[in-house]
């Protein structure tokens, strides 16, 4: 799949977001424009945007996930993650399957009956309104280098703030990968948690409302140095902890492989930064669970932000055989918490520039509340 893009500059308004971001940022941005789900629920309070990954049917056995594990009446968004926008800007595809996994997920709007609302709107307007959405950088060197925020926000319909990946294995020290404060016995600044995040995007000029919270579903691990010392965040660590068997990254554990490593030993409570975490032998995890998701929803609305996404649905436990909570069961509690009703869909879809995939991701989805 092939398709030439306006270069930067071309239809100047229309492209705004696209070339500015594209110029602070001096190098590559990755740009997400492409296969989203617009979902229309009624009787929600907030939104909530869930990524579906196109890597993760490589998994083996029950890991492997594909559009037809999607349960999308959990989110009010799906994303489809990722295309590419190559050098010479054309659209291409960034795995072999991609095209039959788009009909795939585009297929769910007949399998959710929307169909027929989707096409009398696109038969009254001559196309879908588009949404312009963005994936941001939650550490502030990132977020001062790349983004002029009062700006880009007036052209955005809504921005997920990546609240996650604060810390990892590439530390010395035990952390965890999404705290909500931070912690009490942390030496540095104060700008690697959610609440710190979150708010330095509101204050620097983006409306509360268009602010979406991110929530892992996956935990980040470490190899502790030694058994003797203090366990909890900030213990003296040693690289990363064993690979998952079905994520297979060093480091990183979905959180259904996280429900396995707690077979046998305790989950602990860190008060201040409000999160689990656990340990076995060396191994040390930090994750999310339904209570620190709770605390992070009475969070979200007391400050008024205007909804939540999550990464990823392939993360959770979404067959329901690992973690006895039933399927989806971060996602679905995240659901339930966000006081959301029932879903229709509608789609469209997605695509990222070539390289790394760990900056500004920029989004075109249909908005079904226009319907």
């Amino acid at each position: 799949m092939k398709k030439k893009l306006k270069a930067a500059g071309e239809n100047e308004r229309a492209c705004w977001p696209w070339s500015v971001l594209y110029v602070i940022n001096c190098n590559i941005l990755f740009y997400l424009s492409g296969f989203s789900l617009a979902l229309c629920h009624f009787g929600w309070a907030s939104e909530l945007v869930c990524y579906f990954t196109n890597w993760s049917q490589y998994r083996p056995d029950v890991g492997k996930y594909m559009p037809e594990n999607v349960d999308p009446h959990l989110c009010t968004h799906l994303i489809y993650a990722f295309s590419i926008i190559n050098s010479t800007n054309e659209l291409i595809t960034s795995e072999s399957n991609d095209e039959t996994l788009y009909k795939s997920f585009n297929g769910l709007k007949e399998k959710y009956e929307l169909l027929e609302a989707y096409e009398a709107e696109n038969a009254a307007t001559g196309r879908p309104r588009l949404m312009l959405t963005a994936l941001v950088a939650a550490q502030k060197g990132t977020i001062d280098a790349g983004y002029e925020i009062a700006e880009i926000a007036k052209y955005l319909d809504f921005i997920n703030v990546m609240t996650y990946d604060f810390h990892g294995s590439w530390e010395n020290v035990t952390g965890h990968n999404s705290p909500l404060y931070l912690g009490s016995g942390y030496t540095g600044e104060n700008i690697y948690n959610t609440d710190f995040a979150m708010k330095y995007w509101r204050d620097e000029g983006a409306p509360v409302e268009k602010l979406r919270m991110g929530f892992a579903t996956y935990g980040r691990t470490f190899r502790l140095s030694s058994l003797s010392g203090p366990s909890g965040a900030g213990a003296s660590a040693n690289g990363s902890g064993s690979a998952g068997k079905y994520t297979r990254e060093a480091g990183f554990w979905s959180y259904y492989e996280v429900c396995t490593f707690l077979q046998g030993t305790s989950v602990k409570w860190i008060e201040d930064q409000k999160f689990p975490y656990a340990t076995k032998g060396y191994e040390w995890v930090g994750f999310d669970n339904k209570e620190s998701f709770e605390t992070k929803v009475n969070y979200l609305k007391e400050e008024k932000f205007g909804g939540a996404f999550v990464w990823a649905l392939d993360l959770d436990d979404f067959t329901g055989q690992f973690c006895d909570q039933g399927k989806y069961p971060l996602i679905g509690h995240l659901s339930t918490l966000l006081n959301r009703g029932t879903s229709h869909i509608l789609i469209k879809g997605i695509i990222v520039t070539e390289g790394e995939k760990n900056h500004a991701l920029v989004n075109q989805n249909y908005d079904m509340n226009r319907l």
